[in-house]
């Protein structure tokens, strides 16, 4: 069965083509680990995405986003928000001394996050608010796109070791 593309309400794509970044976020701390890249290496992404990525999309989704309907679909959604602040704040914590097991628990938990609100979250917003109310998110919500930048290319084999 092949997939077809989500059509996304075009004042949240923003939000959507942000959680591509999110998946390859993902991606890349399991390439890192599985090419043995130095932890060190990898929590320094970690905590660059956290501070160039997340917490702003995080801020956004909350305060925007899932402002207009409290359900409990959205409160998952919230939940979920802190279960990651509070790993990424565990990480940063455990710094260096953690080991490959978190980086894939965290990866994990992201990439469920998301797709939890691609496949669910997002066609029940959709569904139940109205067209001005996502018009007012789609201004709300800044058009700047992630660039990630991280220099250090850790994920790719020759420049793991």
């Amino acid at each position: 069965m092949e997939r077809r593309p989500i059509k996304r309400n075009e004042n949240i794509v923003k939000i959507s083509r942000d959680h591509h970044a999110s998946l390859l976020f993902c991606w890349k701390l399991r390439q890192g680990i599985k090419y043995h890249a130095s932890k060190d290496r990898i929590f320094t992404y970690v905590q660059y995405f956290w501070d160039h990525h997340f917490s702003k999309h995080f801020k956004e989704e909350e305060e925007f986003l899932f402002a207009p309907l409290k359900d409990e679909v959205v409160q998952k959604a919230i939940d979920d928000h802190q279960k990651i602040k509070i790993f990424f704040d565990q990480i940063n914590v455990e710094g260096m001394e953690s080991e490959a097991d978190i980086l894939l628990e965290l990866a994990d938990m992201v990439d469920q996050h998301v797709r939890f609100e691609e496949r669910i979250l997002f066609p029940h917003l959709e569904e139940k608010l109205s067209k001005e109310q996502l018009e007012i998110i789609g201004k709300q919500i800044t058009d700047d796109p992630l660039a990630d930048h991280y220099e250090d290319e850790f994920w790719i084999k020759s420049n793991s070791l």
